[in-house]
């Protein structure tokens, strides 16, 4: 079952980007290196893939979106597992966790892979044509 759109995909990117770059002061795992390193390279990857894909968000748009749901997923299960992978699971794990679990399923519930780049289209009503044109 798929439910979202691109367009609330990129949205959802920015906020939890941004969310993850905040984690480590609001759920106080600070003094774990490992752990708040693990999460800021995270946030980084999902901003900086936010800005470079064709999707209503990208502001570059030179990343596919089906590479962007690839990378999300990969990024995501990364995140989930870092605890154990890199040995702070015994300070902080649960954030980690569930951020990496939120990151797969907004990889996994993504409606399609290529934005409508018409979505924002504006019909001229005076045009030649049945359907209008757009410019």
């Amino acid at each position: 079952m798929k439910v979202f759109s691109t367009s609330m995909h990129a949205k959802i990117d920015y906020i939890a980007g941004i969310f993850f770059l905040a984690s480590p002061w609001i759920f106080d795992f600070t003094e774990s290196v490992p752990a708040v390193w693990t999460v800021i390279a995270v946030a980084a990857t999902a901003l900086t893939m936010s800005i470079f894909t064709d999707y209503e968000g990208g502001m570059i748009r030179s990343i596919p979106m089906r590479i962007h749901l690839i990378v999300d997923i990969l990024t995501g299960a990364l995140l989930a597992a870092s605890p154990w992978l890199f040995g702070f699971a015994d300070q902080v794990y649960l954030p980690h966790l569930i951020m990496g679990l939120f990151e797969i399923s907004a990889g996994l519930l993504t409606t399609k892979y290529s934005p409508d780049h018409n979505a924002h289209a504006v019909v001229d009503p005076n045009a030649d044509g049945v359907n209008g044109s757009t410019f």
